[in-house]
């Protein structure tokens, strides 16, 4: 298609990369405990490392398609992990220390989960972009 297909697809890769590398330094490097929702984003971003890797490197626009169910999965985990965070007297009903910060930056602003949240964001905006630029989602989207 174009290379700024690829480009974009690219992009998303090392998003999902950067976020990959990033839960295991946290859990590998510092020694942190993933909670049960810290898990489940976790088995929705690190196939993304893969799909989108394949895509850039075959030029496939249409990856959007199996990348929506992992992104758009992972942005309502990672939101309603956020959100667990922040409400008062909110209580985790999957398991696990869902409400706690373990690894607060920027004076609290960014948490692991916050982090996430942005990661699956990026990933999904790089893969329509993709889409759109290669022409793949006129169809899906009816244009």
């Amino acid at each position: 298609m174009s290379d700024t297909t690829r480009a974009a697809l690219a992009a998303g890769t090392l998003v999902a990369l950067a976020a990959t590398s990033g839960s295991l330094y946290f859990s590998l490097g510092l020694g942190l405990t993933p909670c049960d929702l810290c898990w489940y984003q976790r088995i929705l971003m690190y196939p993304l490392v893969v799909v989108l890797g394949v895509a850039a490197v075959e030029d496939r626009p249409g990856v959007w398609k199996t990348v929506l169910p992992l992104s758009l999965g992972g942005i309502a985990l990672s939101g309603y992990h956020s959100y667990l965070q922040v409400a008062p007297g909110a209580t985790c009903t999957v398991g696990g220390p869902c409400t706690s910060i373990q690894y607060p930056m920027l004076g609290g602003i960014l948490t692991i989960p916050r982090l996430a949240f942005i990661g699956f964001a990026l990933v999904t905006v790089l893969a329509l972009a993709a889409a759109r630029l290669g022409g793949s989602a006129d169809d899906a989207w009816g244009m």
